[in-house]
């Protein structure tokens, strides 16, 4: 298991992932940040970039903020 630490960019023109900054690796979602919906796109944005199912990306810490803490399995 790895625990990162995520920075979300939300209502971006589209969803990817920018790169690490220090020990941030930053994101921009297309979703905007209401009933849950960038939180869902950023499990499959991540799921995407690391190549890996869905269900192995769990939202830690920081649900309703842009820094997020996210376990990989």
């Amino acid at each position: 298991m790895k625990t990162i630490t995520v920075k979300v960019i939300p209502k971006a023109s589209k969803s990817e992932v920018i790169g690490w900054e220090n020990d941030l690796l930053k994101i921009r979602l297309k979703a905007v940040p209401e009933k849950g919906e960038a939180n869902e796109e950023l499990v499959r944005v991540l799921a995407d970039y690391f190549d890996i199912p869905k269900s192995q990306i769990t939202i830690i810490r920081g649900h309703k903020s842009r820094t997020k803490t996210v376990q990989i399995e």
